[in-house]
């Protein structure tokens, strides 16, 4: 199997994992489309650099995470044009509960820092702190301190405003 082979079926079983980074950075489809567009990018221009040293999904992971800091930070420096979001067009009224519940959680997530969204985004793939301390430059002790924290306001928005 030839490199660029390799990383399409490596990409193509992990999608997950840049699915799920779109969905917590970006608000509209469109966004999420382009987000995972870029990430694939990143992630092929990178993939010759891949040593094996860690696991394809935990090296996909940085590379998204550091992908979507720095899309960021270029989308920041330009002026922007406010867009409805995604819940305007389509009321949460709409959903089923559990789709509810998953928007909201979705929304709350979003609000928070950068780095803490990452360490959501990683703790909700079951990485242990450790791994997670590491992916992100901290150690699994803060990483411990900062999901408590995190929990905690992620359930008092989640609780306070079910439905916005």
């Amino acid at each position: 199997m030839n490199r660029e082979s390799e990383f399409i079926a490596l990409l193509e079983a992990h999608q997950r994992i840049v699915k799920k980074v779109c969905r917590i950075y970006a608000h509209t489809t469109e966004d999420r489309n382009d987000l995972f567009q870029e990430i694939a990018l990143q992630a092929w221009r990178s993939f010759p650099r891949f040593r094996g040293d860690a696991q394809f999904s935990t090296w996909l992971y940085r590379v998204s995470l550091n992908t979507v800091i720095t899309f960021y930070r270029k989308e920041q420096k330009k002026t922007s044009v406010p867009v409805l979001s995604e819940e305007v067009v389509a009321p949460a009224s709409e959903l089923d509960p559990r789709e509810e519940q998953l928007e909201s959680m979705y929304r709350a997530i979003s609000t928070l820092s950068e780095l803490d969204k990452a360490i959501v985004l990683l703790y909700l793939e079951d990485y242990p702190y450790d791994d997670i301390g590491q992916m992100m430059g901290i150690t699994p002790n803060h990483v411990a301190v900062k999901m408590s924290r995190i929990k905690i306001k992620l359930q008092s928005l989640t609780q306070a405003s079910p439905n916005q």
